[in-house]
């Protein structure tokens, strides 16, 4: 029951924007949104951009999402929600192309709202946390890089061993209170500066 009504708490607090044309259908959407409470923001005729400020969008798949970047999960801070008159080729593209969380076909019904907001919304978190987990292995990755190749640039041109050349860049991140990955950022970019001055250069760098 506790987690249920965390559920309602959280669909009670956020904002929700209704991108779609006056009609019975978008009668029944409102209606079913504030029964369940969340605060709305009605948007007609279909905006050149994504409406700001909000916590999910249900927006019409139109003609205007046409070769528009910014309408897509990956560049909108919501939760979309896809409202879709029909199911042609031509609309199934334009949906793909939003990779919206969350759809829902007419003739819309209330009984079909709640669960896919709350689906869409999990569906979102997952796509955020894998997302952050992607983002923290690219940049473990390009640290580990950057940390190669200035233990190489410091073997070449200070005359270390690869474990001596690591042991130094540590103990100055230590000193310096910076990560191992910014000092060898230091040293590649000293290297690459020495160089273009003419200075510095050594066989096979």
């Amino acid at each position: 029951m506790s987690s249920l009504r965390r559920l309602y708490d959280d669909l009670r607090s956020i904002c929700v924007a209704v991108v779609y044309p006056p009609g019975e259908d978008r009668d029944v959407l409102l209606d079913q949104l504030k029964r369940i409470g969340c605060r709305l923001k009605v948007i007609w005729p279909f905006p050149a951009e994504p409406p700001t400020g909000c916590d999910v969008i249900f927006f019409q798949v139109s003609q205007e999402l046409q070769g528009s970047a910014s309408w897509s999960a990956s560049a909108v801070e919501a939760t979309l929600v896809a409202l879709s008159d029909y199911e042609s080729p031509t609309t199934l593209k334009l949906l793909l192309d939003t990779s919206a969380h969350g759809v829902i076909t007419r003739p819309f019904r209330s009984s079909g709202v709640l669960s896919t907001l709350v689906l869409a919304r999990s569906s979102r978190g997952y796509q955020e946390r894998l997302q952050s987990k992607v983002n923290k292995l690219e940049d473990t990755i390009r640290s580990r890089r950057l940390i190669e190749k200035a233990v190489r640039l410091l073997t070449e041109t200070q005359n270390l061993s690869e474990s001596k050349a690591y042991e130094h860049m540590r103990s100055r991140a230590t000193a310096l209170r910076v990560t191992v990955a910014e000092v060898a950022a230091m040293v590649v970019e000293a290297h690459e500066a020495m160089e273009k001055l003419g200075f510095g250069r050594t066989p096979g760098a």
